[in-house]
């Protein structure tokens, strides 16, 4: 079971790594700055906050802290769309960053789920 968990937390730590680095690409205008914080702040928010989960004291303080964790990657998703539409950004790193942060969604829901169910 404990391997499951450090494989989600690798991925949410590779997720606010990949996304640094694809913001790093970002145009230096205002739009591109904006994105580069929200994107930054977001993803590696998803990660710390996961980390913060797996320590706490009661299931319902990990569902709360999972639930921060889903707000803030449907954050950089949205975030990661708008920069889409604005055609910024590499295409196919946005495109993988799109799946990645879908994936990491259903499965920090499905974790929130069964830790509601007390499975």
């Amino acid at each position: 079971m404990n391997e499951k968990k450090y494989n989600v937390e690798d991925r949410l730590v590779q997720f606010a790594a990949d996304t640094i680095l694809f913001t790093k690409l970002l145009p230096y205008d205002d739009a591109g700055r904006y994105f580069r914080d929200q994107l930054t702040r977001s993803a590696c928010a998803a990660a710390l906050n996961f980390g913060e989960s797996q320590g706490t004291d009661s299931i319902k303080d990990s569902v709360h802290k999972l639930g921060m964790v889903i707000k803030e990657l449907k954050e950089s998703r949205v975030s990661l769309k708008i920069v889409t539409k604005l055609k910024i950004g590499d295409p196919p790193s946005r495109t993988l960053l799109l799946s990645e942060v879908e994936e990491l969604i259903a499965i920090a829901a499905t974790i929130r789920k069964n830790k509601n169910r007390g499975d």
